[in-house]
């Protein structure tokens, strides 16, 4: 068990922040953090130690959160946002403004997958494109063209609403 709560202490920013990013709630990215983290110890034999052990935390949030969403709409009747999107400068050094950050959240929401659960595993996730091909079962070049073209369509809605 005291491996377990290493694991927890040690994977549980990166995969809170990977969620926050995908949710763009706090609550809810919260509980999903939680309950990975209770998969994973159910789950815990079927990991091969082929990938990180983050990417696999990382794969079991988003599971979830796909999860979640499919029950949602489920429940409301509602598709769940995942148009376009897109913001101006450097994203890396806007993300430290709150209420920016918060309407790249909101233009990532909208983005379709995976433009919007690439650029979120690398910006809150923190991985490297190598991990996050890895996830997708791509190339490490897959996943950097599709977060350039992420952060593209993201800087190109942030102008059109600025306008």
């Amino acid at each position: 068990m005291d491996d377990y709560e290493a694991i927890y202490r040690a994977y549980f920013d990166d995969v809170y922040r990977f969620l926050r990013g995908l949710t763009a709630n706090e609550s809810l990215a919260e509980e999903l953090t939680q309950e990975t983290f209770f998969q994973a110890l159910r789950k815990i034999g079927q990991y091969r130690g082929e990938s990180e052990l983050r990417v696999w935390l990382c794969s079991i949030a988003r599971n979830l959160y796909y999860t979640h969403c499919r029950r949602e709409k489920h429940m409301t009747g509602e598709e769940p946002p995942e148009e376009q999107s897109a913001p101006g400068p450097d994203l890396s050094d806007l993300i430290a403004d709150k209420a920016l950050a918060f309407r790249i959240h909101q233009v990532l929401h909208r983005l379709r997958e995976p433009y919007k659960e690439v650029f979120s595993l690398r910006i809150f996730g923190e991985l490297s494109f190598r991990e996050i091909g890895a996830l997708f079962e791509k190339t490490e070049h897959w996943a950097c063209v599709t977060f350039h073209r992420a952060k593209a369509m993201i800087q190109e809605q942030m102008k059109e609403e600025t306008v």
